[in-house]
């Protein structure tokens, strides 16, 4: 039997399947639950065992633990989580992944999907097409099943039985018999599959088929399987190369969790191999390492299971022995990475805590929260007036991809602490307590929406460097005026939010904001008459009067933020 190159190419084609109906899947069923998944994960991750439980959840739910450490490393990064709520998920989620061996090994194997498949697609027709995205969604869901079994069943065609090409496993014995050397060669065979395809599923299907053909012996696929646990570590990790130090120290503590396991195994191997062939046999299948008299075929078809037994117990069994060091785990992690100076933390300072004994102490953090928020939107309006000035489209796209990290975080923010305040308004509150929440949520709602604009003149100079579009000098002089009045009335309101502090006289406030109010008019008159002229060109001139409004936009809603404080504290000087 021959094997040449368009015999390799059908079996990568039908890995290539399994994984897309993998992806397919996974993607699919996160829009049609995702809302509700990252509400479990923020929610249910106040202890590690909770957090065990959710990373198993969901991870048994969408079928991949990568897509669940990258949500999680989103997570951290946004500060809805710490680190140590989050190794609990990552714990949760090496268990949760292990549900994907046992689905192939018990239908891939045991049940004719072939004749499943096709229906299911049929079924799937009319939702996909359906205009109700959520039905469209699970239609997604379906295929997606349908698509993994078939690239299943392709794999298993497309693999060469070891019976009609017996050199393929007089190649791989060179490598099988040499004890803990093979070992290792396979383990690092398992890390870099995982790593290429990125897909921990995808290998452990591609093992269990070998296993299956007798290509595998049970001992060669359990150290791939150890590789695979290292390999899917890399998702997270190169997801947290843009994100802060905490989400990076996430994605170390998942390398780190996963690799001291697997070092841990190395030791136990086989003593380990010899308990999951004993639990095999104890529920009633095969012996996978082929005692009592087995054929080689009984011993191959032993194997899938028993290889699922084991993926399951080593991450259970590492879960439990590590659920108690996870402190520590967290210490190594943060020795490893290091804080950066420029590096902020997006988290609540303050109100993270929960509520305090007293209304007023209450009160009082969430004041101090809302003039954190103002100073994080003032960096982000840094941010926007670089980005405006920038002229390296390296640094540009830097920039961006912070802007809209600050924008998520901004809108974070706002729900976390209007939560908050909505929470201490349903209790009892002086007349002056009231008054005090009703300002400081209209002064989060004012901040939210410069936030906004910020992000919307980085879209507008996102636009203006795909349309190559060149601003004049007068313009680019333009927006240095305007940022400068801003930048201001920005300053003027975190002094204003500032306890501890003494702002600047109003009076002066009131004065810099006629200023700009006087300088947009102008700007809008002289812009009609250069349109008229001809001096740019109409899309110029759209980017242009898009930037100005949204500067004169945030120097408005920081005024208006301004003179409802300085109101504020001009009562409450009459009354005292």
């Amino acid at each position: 039997m021959y094997y040449g190159i368009i015999d390799l190419l059908k079996l990568i084609g039908s890995l290539v399947l399994f994984l897309y109906g993998m992806k397919l899947m996974s993607e699919s069923l996160q829009k049609v639950a995702g809302d509700r998944m990252r509400s479990i994960l923020a929610a249910m991750t106040s202890n590690k065992f909770r957090g065990i439980l959710t990373g198993f959840l969901i991870t048994s739910i969408i079928q991949s633990s990568s897509a669940t450490t990258v949500m999680l490393v989103s997570f951290v990064n946004a500060g809805l989580i710490n680190l140590l709520q989050s190794i609990g998920v990552i714990m949760g989620a090496n268990i949760g992944t292990t549900v994907t061996a046992w689905i192939i090994s018990v239908l891939g194997f045991k049940v004719s999907m072939g004749e499943l498949v096709l229906p299911l697609m049929g079924i799937a027709l009319p939702l996909i097409f359906s205009k109700n995205r959520q039905r469209s969604n699970w239609g997604a869901v379906i295929i997606g099943f349908a698509l993994i079994f078939i690239g299943l069943n392709f794999l298993q065609d497309s693999t060469p039985d070891v019976n009609g090409n017996p050199e393929i496993l007089q190649f791989l014995s060179r490598y099988a018999e040499m004890g803990y050397g093979s070992v290792l060669i396979f383990l690092l065979v398992g890390t870099l599959l995982t790593v290429v395809i990125q897909s921990s599923s995808a290998v452990m299907a591609l093992t269990l088929v070998m296993c299956s053909k007798g290509w595998l012996s049970f001992e060669v696929a359990a150290a791939m399987v150890l590789g695979e646990n290292i390999g899917t570590t890399i998702t997270a990790n190169l997801a947290a190369l843009i994100a802060n130090t905490s989400a990076k120290r996430t994605a170390r503590a998942h390398l780190i969790f996963n690799v001291f396991g697997v070092i841990l195994i190395l030791f136990f191997f086989y003593p380990f191999l010899n308990f999951v062939n004993w639990a095999a046999v104890e529920l009633g299948f095969n012996s996978p390492l082929g005692k009592g008299g087995q054929t080689p075929q009984e011993t191959a078809d032993a194997v899938p299971i028993a290889l699922s037994i084991y993926h399951t117990s080593f991450n259970m069994l590492l879960t439990f022995l590590l659920v108690w060091f996870v402190k520590h785990l967290a210490a190594i992690v943060t020795w490893m990475v290091p804080q950066k100076e420029d590096d902020e933390e997006f988290r609540l300072k303050y109100i993270s805590t929960g509520m305090l004994s007293t209304n007023e102490l209450s009160i009082l953090q969430a004041q101090k929260e809302s003039q954190v928020y103002a100073i994080r939107i003032r960096k982000m309006f840094d941010c926007t007036e670089e980005l405006i000035q920038g002229s390296k489209t390296r640094k540009m796209d830097k920039l961006l991809q912070k802007i809209r990290k600050y924008e998520d975080i901004s809108d974070r923010m706002e729900e976390e602490i209007t939560s908050y305040l909505t929470r201490m308004g349903e209790a009892s509150l002086s007349d002056a307590g009231s008054a005090q929440i009703s300002r400081i949520l209209y002064a989060i709602n004012k901040i939210e929406s410069i936030g906004d604009s910020c992000h919307m003149i980085a879209r507008t100079v996102e636009r203006q460097m795909d349309k190559k579009i060149q601003l004049t000098p007068e313009m680019n002089e333009n927006f240095n005026n305007l940022f400068a009045l801003c930048k201001y009335q920005l300053d003027a309101m975190a002094g204003y939010l500032d306890l501890d502090g003494q702002g600047v006289p109003f009076e002066e406030v009131r004065q810099n904001h006629q200023k700009l109010e006087k300088m947009i008019s102008k700007f809008q008159a002289e812009h009609f008459k250069n349109l008229k002229k001809g001096l740019y060109k109409c899309k110029d001139g759209i980017i242009y009067t898009d930037i100005y409004s949204e500067l004169g936009n945030i120097a408005n809603l920081a005024f208006e933020i301004n003179s409802q404080l300085q109101g504020a504290a001009l009562v409450q000087e009459a009354v005292s």
